[in-house]
């Protein structure tokens, strides 16, 4: 079976198991793609994250081209921080 390549991943004498502390495997600047939120993150579903982007309860992505949509890491990181009280910013 091989390992997920961007899983956050910790040696321990039982084997190898996921890290407690998931904003570790994000970058402290740039830009996240959806597979490398969920699951290695984020602890919900692609469906439960565009839900939550569509009622401001998740950052909204940036389109950086035709195909490839992802998150600015600051905002993941912000939402990471307080998840139950963060609201999207207004873009008006």
């Amino acid at each position: 079976m091989k390992a997920k390549l961007n899983a956050p991943l910790a040696a321990t004498s039982s084997g190898i198991k996921p890290r407690s502390n998931p904003t570790g495997t994000l970058p402290e600047t740039g830009y996240v793609r959806q597979s490398q939120l969920i699951p290695a993150v984020l602890p919900f579903s692609g469906t439960t994250l565009w839900r939550k982007v569509k009622d401001g309860s998740f950052p909204a992505p940036t389109k950086l081209s035709p195909r490839v949509t992802a998150w600015r890491a600051e905002d993941v990181r912000e939402y990471l921080s307080d998840p139950t009280s963060y609201r999207a910013r207004s873009l008006e």
